[in-house]
């Protein structure tokens, strides 16, 4: 008898210890999926303030240049579909709410936001045409605000790079794929941001 009860005791302990750590591995990937859904609304965030400077910006080249409007209309477009993905604005689509899962979707999101950037491009190189423009003090401060946002993109596409490699990196790990892959696709492997055609540049917008 005494001997069955340590046996017991054993089994139970050994139990114990094996939920323990399951545990603490869900919660750990809980942890890490948190953080790079936190950091993809951060990269969201830093592209919803440029799709919000764009329409000042154009209004204030558009008094300046006002028969360039094939770029203007390339512009909107572009911010347009940009706006469709950003924030949210697919979700009901499955677009940029699971880019962070979903390659598809993160190649989407990157195109849109990458033909915004080609339309910028595209408006700064007509403001070249006129150097009375580029001297106003509210196109100067437009262009400091622009700049900073294109900056503070790259930095957050960093960022989100780097917390989802700390996902991707825990959850392949044995044992913690098999725990990660009891729950379905609720610990997927997360998308990287990764930079096409250019993407990486922002806008010029030096003069």
């Amino acid at each position: 008898m005494k001997q069955a009860l340590l046996v017991l005791a054993g089994v139970l302990i050994l139990v114990l210890v094996v939920a323990g750590a399951g545990i603490s591995t869900y919660n750990r990937l809980v942890s890490l999926d948190q953080a790079v859904e936190q950091q993809w609304a951060q990269v969201e965030n830093v592209y919803q303030r440029r799709l919000d400077l764009v329409p000042n910006l154009v209004e204030t080249v558009r008094g300046a240049a006002n028969f360039e409007r094939d770029t203007f209309v390339q512009v909107a477009d572009a911010r347009t579909r940009a706006a469709a993905v950003t924030g949210g604005g697919m979700q009901a689509g499955g677009g940029a709410a699971n880019a962070t899962e979903n390659p598809a979707a993160m190649e989407q999101f990157q195109a849109a936001q990458d033909q915004l950037s080609s339309a910028l491009g595209r408006l700064f190189v007509v403001v070249e045409r006129y150097p009375e423009l580029s001297a106003t003090q509210n196109f100067r401060d437009l262009q400091a605000q622009l700049e900073g946002t294109e900056n503070r993109i790259a930095v957050e596409r960093m960022r989100y790079n780097e917390v989802a490699r700390e996902f991707n990196t825990t959850r392949s790990r044995f044992p913690t794929t098999l725990i990660a892959d009891m729950f379905g696709d609720r610990f997927d492997t997360k998308t990287y941001f990764r930079a096409t055609g250019g993407a990486e540049r922002p806008p010029a917008v030096q003069f």
